[in-house]
């Protein structure tokens, strides 16, 4: 392998591993989306629970729930 030919290997190697770097920043983030969007979902869940547990407490005091 002469001079330039080694070079070029380099930096094919180079920008395979930057490629890798990149595509691993890039599932890291997909990553943290999904989990924040999974917590936005939880929380948005407990808040219509409470809502509803509210709304049943009114109803019973108020005697509308029979």
């Amino acid at each position: 392998m002469d001079n330039s030919q080694n070079l070029s290997y380099k930096a094919g190697e180079t920008k395979g591993q930057a490629q890798e770097k990149g595509n691993q920043m890039m599932d890291k983030a997909g990553n943290a989306a999904q989990s924040a969007k999974e917590t936005m979902q939880e929380a948005g869940q407990q808040m219509k629970a409470k809502a509803q547990g509210a709304a049943d407490a009114v109803k019973d005091a108020t005697g509308m729930n029979k």
